[in-house]
Order: C-alpha cells, then sequence, then structure tokens
C-alpha cells in the first residue's frame, strides 16, 4: 500500500534527523553540554508531536477508504487469545455479563453493558492499520465515540489522559513478580478526536477474540501497538506515573515510544 501522504512523513522524519545532527553537534568539541544534549534527545518524541499538529492538525483525520479497500482477511496483531480466567468466564457466556468501568477523574463513574454502548452514538470508519512489525491491513470499525462517553461521565478540569486497563496478560510482564494485565493511555486530545473510538464491530460482525473483543481501541493516527484490545476498564488520570511502570503502557514500558503517531 503506498503512503496516502509521503511529503508529510518526510518531513517528520527530516525534522527528526534535524534533531539528531543537532544533538550530536551538541557532543562534539571542547566544553560540550551533556545535559543539553540528553535534554534534545528526550524532546524527539515531542517533536514528532508537533511537527504531525503543524502539517496536519490536531483534528485532522487519518485517510479513510472504500468498502472495495478492505483487506481479505485482517491479520490479528498483541495477544491473540487471553487466558485471564475472569475473561474467559465472559467469553463463554457470550459476553452478556461484560461491563465496561469508567472511572478516575470523572464526576459520574459509570458502568456500562454491550448494550449501553451500542445505544450511544456511534462511528463506522474504514482505516489502514499499521503495524510496527512493517505490515499494513484496511478494516472497517464500528464503536462507540470516545469523546461521548467522556461527555457522559464528565472529565475533571485536572484529567490529562486516559489509560486503558485490559484483560490479557503479556507472555513477558513488564513489572511485578505476577503477570500484568496489559493497559495503555493516550492524552486527552487524542481521546476527543473524531476517529478515536471503541470498536465492538470489525467488518460489519461483532469482534472475534482475536481482534479484542468485546471492546478494542481505535486511535487512527497512530501505530497499531496504541491500539489496545480487550478493554474492560477505562480510567482518565492526570498522570500515569505510577501505573505499571509509568511510562503510559505495556509496550511503552518495554522502550517504545509512548507517543506513535503517524
Amino acid at each position: 500500500m503506498r503512503d496516502a501522504n509521503p511529503t508529510r512523513r518526510g518531513l517528520l522524519k527530516a525534522g527528526l534527523a534535524g534533531l539528531g545532527g543537532l544533538a550530536l553537534a551538541g557532543c562534539e568539541g571542547g566544553g560540550g553540554d551533556g545535559g543539553i544534549t540528553q535534554a534534545l534527545f528526550g524532546t524527539e518524541e515531542a517533536l514528532t508531536r508537533r511537527i504531525q499538529g503543524l502539517l496536519a492538525g490536531p483534528n485532522a483525520l487519518a485517510r479513510e477508504y472504500g468498502e472495495a479497500d478492505i483487506s481479505r482477511s485482517f491479520k490479528p496483531n498483541g495477544s491473540t487469545d487471553p487466558q485471564d480466567d475472569a475473561y474467559r468466564a465472559l467469553v463463554k457466556d457470550g459476553f452478556s455479563a461484560f461491563r465496561l468501568a469508567v472511572d478516575g477523574l470523572v464526576d459520574r463513574p459509570g458502568s456500562f453493558t454491550l448494550a449501553d454502548l451500542r445505544a450511544m452514538p456511534s462511528r463506522t470508519q474504514i482505516t489502514r492499520h499499521d503495524c510496527v512489525e512493517g505490515w499494513s491491513c484496511i478494516g472497517k470499525w464500528s464503536g462507540v465515540r470516545l469523546s461521548h462517553l467522556l461527555d457522559t461521565v464528565g472529565v475533571k478540569p485536572e484529567a490529562r489522559f486516559v489509560v486503558f486497563h485490559c484483560a490479557d496478560t503479556p507472555d513477558e510482564p513488564s513489572f511485578g513478580d505476577e503477570p500484568a494485565h496489559f493497559y495503555g493511555s493516550i492524552d486527552l486530545a487524542s481521546a476527543r478526536h473524531e476517529q478515536t473510538i471503541l470498536a465492538y464491530d470489525l467488518n460489519g460482525a461483532a469482534l472475534a477474540v482475536e481482534h479484542g473483543a468485546p471492546l478494542r481501541l481505535r486511535v487512527e493516527r497512530q501505530l497499531g501497538y496504541k491500539m489496545s484490545k480487550y478493554v474492560m476498564r477505562v480510567e482518565v488520570v492526570d498522570s500515569f506515573a505510577k501505573i505499571g511502570d509509568g511510562h503510559g503502557g505495556y509496550w511503552e514500558d518495554n522502550g517504545y515510544n509512548w507517543y506513535a503517531g503517524i
């Protein structure tokens, strides 16, 4: 699949290359300030976000496709069959007992059935999933707008991030002595983006377990590892420093960038 916006990607790469060159220049010669160099490298992720915002705007949409573009098969990413006992019980009864908890820095913490969520304002979008491993698939996703869910519970002024607590336990836990449940996070601006949904359908059918049933995040302007699957709880926070290893997600705790814009 050809890049829908090669100019933007090229500028992003050029911007990061320029940052690297500036940092290396700070290392050379007598009197180079290592603290400045470290700070420059630390801003690489922030620069990516800033360039994406400048070029596309905070509300720009990821490219959407037509029905004819949908991939014949959609490759699952990440976990495909969580063995968590509580989750297995939900699968067995067809998720009839499922409740999505929404809490944290909200005015009205809630618990929502799949029927509740399906009755809320929804969005359907045909988008491309870009995996960090190098493959892509196009799928048709339907789900509840995350912005509507946040408005339903009322977000407190001090909130900054939305954390997704999931049912799967990665094979190699990133923290603690016991396998930890997967988690991920995005900022509030991304959470309120028009294309950010908690998807319950893929290609017109309820999500299969391998694709994250009963709910998975779709945040279309970021890479696939940000699309948390098996979402059980949505927590609104002002900081994720004390969640997991404090980097904002399982993959981030294992060295991936927190912001994965494309």
